[in-house]
């Protein structure tokens, strides 16, 4: 019996199609939730997003910035399928603006330090910030950036933050108030808790924690963005951080659960 070869040009069209198709497939497992993230996660989300995608096979797209501005890019229609917040009154803004699927829910507690490079001691911070020892004092916006904002919150009720405002160096996010305290450009910073952990043996940095009593709670809201293409997935990545294992992992970079 005589086999009929397939002509060549039908033969180079199957292998173009082929090619395309598992294109397409590689394509389509690559891709990943995009998630909006404020600034004062990008160490943690590093260890969130590794565990979730072992434990589901989702792969997450983080995008980190200060909450104000992400929640202005949702508002123009930023393709962002998960929204995580370094406080609650950005993702409830935008729920009743109806950009999110359901309400907003809290799945950290972020706590507020005072730190720097240089071998100080903190116990009488206040003190030390208006005395001529420290020349620049790194905080984060206040107005986009909601570290930023409890950290005024402690300055005044200090009663020293109109006394050193020429001394402060604004970051847009925590992130570039991180770099500001970690590269020498200031000598002292207000953020997140979470730095000491993220710097761990990499940098020395000298800190105290801010009472808490002393600025308003920093719960961090987080919301499904109802443009999503990508809702069952936004779902699963909502709850996980919910879980256990996640409170875990949130716990280990000094948030409160």
């Amino acid at each position: 019996m005589k086999m009929t070869m397939p002509h060549t040009n039908q033969l180079k069209r199957f292998i173009v199609v082929v090619s395309v198709l598992l294109s397409l497939s590689v394509g389509s497992f690559a891709q990943g939730l995009k998630v909006a993230i404020a600034a004062n996660l990008q160490g943690v989300i590093k260890v969130l997003q590794k565990d979730f995608n072992n434990r589901t096979g989702i792969k997450i797209e983080p995008i980190a910035g200060a909450s104000g501005n992400l929640a202005t890019q949702i508002k123009n229609g930023a393709p962002f399928d998960v929204f995580l917040s370094a406080d609650m009154s950005f993702p409830e803004a935008l729920y009743k603006e109806g950009f999110s699927l359901k309400e907003p829910a809290i799945y950290a507690y972020g706590s507020l330090i005072i730190c720097s490079t240089q071998k100080m001691v903190f116990d009488n911070w206040e003190k030390l910030l208006v005395s001529e020892k420290v020349k620049k004092i790194a905080i984060a916006n206040p107005s986009i950036a909601p570290y930023g904002k409890v950290a005024e919150e402690s300055l005044k009720l200090k009663g020293i933050l109109e006394d050193i405002r020429p001394k402060i160096v604004t970051g847009e996010s925590i992130a570039q108030v991180n770099t500001y305290i970690t590269t020498g450009v200031a000598d002292v910073a207000f953020t997140t808790r979470a730095l000491v952990k993220d710097v761990e043996g990499k940098t020395i940095l000298y800190w105290k924690e801010i009472p808490p009593q002393s600025y308003s709670p920093i719960k961090q809201g987080m919301i499904i963005i109802k443009q999503s293409k990508e809702t069952a997935n936004a779902l699963k990545f909502y709850e996980y951080l919910l879980s256990p294992p996640a409170k875990v992992i949130l716990k280990e970079y000094g948030y409160g659960i």
